[in-house]
């Protein structure tokens, strides 16, 4: 008995011994992470004269800044927001101490809406005659039509260009799912509405293979049309390049005009000293660094007496509260309801990058951008994507803007359930229901679907597509049949959603704010950002909600974006309005 008990003290102790460096460790992480609020806090940092903006996007650039915890530095890092990285390139054109710009394109982690709005500012940032020099080991489709603005375009030797143009491929899994014995449960409206096609099909559909090679085509046409128009080269030559494969190395790519030389970096860095006029030494300086100099970029972005809200919706559309990388309709519909509250605010530009979600949370996130164009000049910016439900919360603005190669539309509705009985059986297990009422397990794995159930959801599906393309129509000041016509579930290219009448007007967030001041009549204003956060809650949210994902995103680098999407999935719930498939131009 004896010895029980002290193996029981001896547990006891060790648990807490545990239990106290487990304590110990996360107040060194929280200290650490503390300590590094001042390298935040927009300290100046001066910027020398012959110096040169270093523009590189290894890290992340998404619509809203970010501030999230490093796990492997015990940090706090600082994600600029593509607002923030357009300012410093207009800033940097004006500034006498910044001599060009340099593209370091090793790493390029923004999506292909955004780098058009960046391209445009480098594009503006030319005019002032300063230079714009790129480099990069390899060039992805994605960051060659971003270099392809420089006044001159160098790669490695041994490096390559990827010019063989764009590709979707679609995953099936009908044959996998009979094989384990689990049966999906489809209902959906809309032919193009393919988002449930890989369940069902074991190849993709005639009327999924017209929708995608109309919108892949149409990017692809916008980037050969950049490409063209800075290299000299006709898009019927690149195209001929595309379909012969003819940039097969480095050497294809220079006597094809694609890169003017192939360069080192160390030759490279020499090039940079010589057209700074610096001397002996180059003088880089990065985004954060030129972002924390004296010029005081929250002079321009802070708010003022008068101000343009700017409201993100950036991720999946959830239910609830969401998180930094889902739009919750609970915290959405209340951004958006403070801004039309806020006397300091003269118009609203809702910012979308989202495939859509639940067709609920649209809906209550939808009822508040009725509420704000009653009240205030409503604008609508699409990013990267703003489609399905993400157009379902855009379709009330007073004007919609878009990128060329914005995904959007995708106006359908599906439901997605699973029979899983075979499989149950065929590991042993047996499921037995008990109900009150005939219909209590409607919806249960547990069973098929009968032809009564299949018409009740399929009556819930159809309702909501209806609400829907009323809800476009309405905003569109179209009719139903003609947003019908257009919708089943169909993705358009925001150069194509132009043409058919689902967006205005080409163009940034830049161009959104700037119809906003127009409409409210505003000369000087300030930014104010919705939802509202400051940064000791922004710092305290991501220490309470973003360790772990730190620790998988920083552990999975690239292949963090699939994990994450995996988890998307296990959050459906009920009806969606939702992209087919996540798309990426690479």
């Amino acid at each position: 008995m004896k010895g029980f008990f002290n193996h029981v003290l001896a547990s006891m102790l060790g648990t807490f011994l545990v239990l106290v460096f487990l304590v110990i460790i996360n107040v060194i992480i929280i200290v650490g992470m503390i300590s590094s609020l001042g390298s935040l806090s927009g300290e100046n940092a001066e910027i020398s004269d012959n110096s040169i903006l270093q523009l590189d996007f290894k890290n992340a650039v998404a619509d809203r800044s970010l501030v999230k915890p490093n796990m492997s530095s015990f940090k706090l890092e600082k994600r600029l927001s593509l607002r923030s990285v357009i300012e410093i390139i207009k800033d940097a054109k004006d500034d006498e101490k910044i001599k060009g710009i340099y593209l370091d394109l090793s790493g390029l982690q923004i999506g292909i809406a955004s780098v058009e709005e960046i391209r445009n500012a480098l594009k503006d940032f030319k005019t002032s005659g300063k230079f714009i020099l790129a480099h990069a080991e390899y060039y992805s489709h994605k960051s060659y039509y971003l270099a392809s603005v420089a006044d001159k375009l160098y790669l490695t030797p041994e490096g390559a260009v990827q010019f063989m143009g764009l590709t979707a491929q679609i995953m099936f899994y009908k044959s996998m799912l009979e094989k384990i014995g689990l049966e999906p449960e489809i209902i959906r409206h809309g032919k193009f509405k393919s988002a449930v096609e890989p369940f069902m099909l074991d190849e993709i559909s005639d009327a999924n293979r017209e929708q995608t090679l109309k919108y892949i085509g149409s990017i692809w046409n916008s980037i050969l049309k950049g490409i063209s128009e800075e290299r000299g080269v006709s898009i019927d030559l690149l195209n001929t390049y595309a379909d012969s494969v003819l940039i097969r190395n480095d050497k294809t790519a220079k006597e094809l005009n694609l890169v003017d030389d192939l360069k080192y970096k160390d030759e490279v860095l020499a090039e940079l000293k010589d057209l700074s006029g610096s001397g002996e030494e180059i003088k880089l300086v990065s985004l954060m660094q030129y972002i924390n100099s004296e010029k005081d970029l929250d002079a321009i972005l802070n708010p003022k007496e008068e101000n343009i809200a700017i409201v993100y919706a950036e991720g999946t559309i959830v239910n609830g509260t969401g998180d930094e990388e889902e739009i919750g309709s609970e915290t959405l519909a209340a951004a958006i309801r403070e801004a039309r509250e806020d006397e300091s605010v003269k118009a609203i530009v809702l910012r979308i990058n989202s495939p859509g979600g639940s067709a609920l949370a649209s809906e209550v996130i939808w009822r508040e951008t009725v509420l704000a164009k009653q009240t205030k000049p409503f604008y609508v910016s699409m990013g990267n994507v703003a489609a399905s439900g993400g157009y379902y919360i855009a379709c009330q603005a007073d004007t919609i803007v878009a990128q060329p190669n914005t995904i959007t539309g995708s106006i359908g509705v599906f439901g997605l359930l699973f029979n899983a009985k075979k499989l149950m059986n065929n590991i042993g297990v047996n499921i037995n229901a008990v109900n009150t009422n005939k219909y209590s397990d409607l919806g249960s794995p547990a069973r098929k679907m009968t032809q009564f159930e299949r018409g009740i959801i399929q009556t819930s599906v159809e309702d909501v597509y209806t609400t829907f393309i009323t809800h476009v129509a309405e905003g569109r000041k179209m009719k139903v049949s003609e947003i019908d016509e257009i919708g089943q579930g169909r993705v358009w290219s925001g150069e194509d959603a132009k043409d058919i009448g689902l967006v205005d007007v080409m163009g940034g967030l830049e161009t959104a704010i700037g119809f906003a001041a127009r409409k409210a009549r505003l000369t000087e204003y300030g930014i104010k950002t919705y939802p509202e956060k400051d940064k000791m809650t922004m710092i305290l949210e991501g220490m309470m909600t973003d360790v772990k994902t730190s620790f998988i995103e920083e552990e999975l680098g690239e292949s963090y974006i699939y994990y994450k999407r995996i988890k998307n999935v296990t959050k459906i719930k009920g009806i969606q309005t939702r992209m087919p498939y996540y798309l990426e131009i690479e």
